[in-house]
């Protein structure tokens, strides 16, 4: 059976590479459903003798056809599942083109762009392709793309909020890397984050946002600068007011990680009128982990010596 699929697959390849544009869009369909399922025949594409990974990258660089690129994308996407594949993927060819796609996402298709972001994601859950792409420059790229335009507009790829979603995902796996995490300090993620969560449509997407912070709170720099970050304290309680539980749960980890750091992080979330109201609810209606949050925030309030003037405060 195995045998019958690879003279498929083989064929399919080969057609990919032809000049016939009808034949290239039917065999790129086919392995796109050949490999969207079957890990084992996402092997069989990947170590074909016509090198189809480099076929497909050579599609996507090379055609005027937004179908092509997408169904090229699509099929690495595919190929990525298997974490056999993630290392072999990663190289810096792919990932510099991938870099140029995310740079363009406002003048390509939506749907290459979200197979851009996903495959730099997809890749990235291999710890070693980590600092292949902080060496690349895809953390200041995802950081600037997430900057771009205004959650309002959903024509552009790159203004709409389902784009944000893949480039946060994006983020967020590679921060977990040190090295990453340093560099999207450098290049102003904690601001850039921020911003989006306290947009007009930041809602949407806070969740997301507030777990790539508190990813970068892992690390000393990016707890110093969530620290030094103008507000952040009374910031972060507005978003544990928010709608989004995930949000909550993130924030409230951030406030954790604050008050650890400092005894005025505690006086300033003190100083705050509502923020014991806001507590008590979180305690209340929160999720299980959003509630053992809460109780530890009111523990540590406990252990810090609250004797100020309420009047030194105003927050935003």
């Amino acid at each position: 059976m195995s045998s019958i699929v690879y003279d498929k697959i083989v064929k399919c390849i080969s057609e990919a590479q032809s000049d016939n544009y009808d034949a290239q869009e039917r065999a790129l369909q086919a392995l796109a459903s050949i490999t969207k399922v079957s890990p084992q025949n996402r092997n069989l594409v990947a170590q074909s003798e016509l090198g189809a990974i480099q076929a497909l990258l050579n599609l996507i660089k090379s055609s005027s056809s937004s179908t092509i690129q997408v169904l090229s994308l699509a099929i690495l996407f595919n190929l990525s599942l298997n974490p056999g594949l993630k290392k072999s993927l990663a190289s810096m060819e792919t990932i510099s083109h991938l870099n140029s796609m995310i740079a363009s996402l406002e003048t390509i298709s939506q749907e290459s762009g979200k197979l851009a972001s996903s495959l730099v994601c997809s890749l990235a859950m291999n710890d070693k392709n980590k600092a292949k792409f902080g060496v690349a420059g895809t953390v200041e790229l995802l950081i600037e793309a997430i900057s771009l335009g205004s959650n309002d507009d959903q024509h552009g790829f790159g203004m709409s909020l389902m784009a944000k979603h893949h480039l946060l995902s994006s983020l967020a796996e590679l921060v977990q890397f040190h090295g990453n995490s340093t560099l999207a300090v450098r290049s102003g993620a904690v601001q850039t984050l921020m911003d989006v969560v306290e947009s007009d449509k930041g809602e949407e997407l806070s969740g997301t946002c507030v777990a790539v912070l508190c990813l970068v709170a892992k690390f000393d720099e990016g707890l110093n600068e969530i620290k030094t970050t103008e507000w952040m304290v009374s910031r972060m309680v507005n978003v544990v007011k928010g709608r989004c539980m995930m949000s909550k749960e993130g924030a409230a980890e951030i406030l954790i990680r604050l008050f650890d750091e400092s005894e005025e992080c505690v006086r300033d979330a003190m100083r705050l009128p509502e923020f014991l109201t806001v507590l008590a609810d979180l305690s209340v209606r929160g999720s299980t982990k959003a509630r053992e949050k809460a109780s530890l925030l009111m523990k540590k309030m406990t252990e810090v010596d609250l004797d100020f003037g309420l009047d030194s405060y105003h927050p935003m």
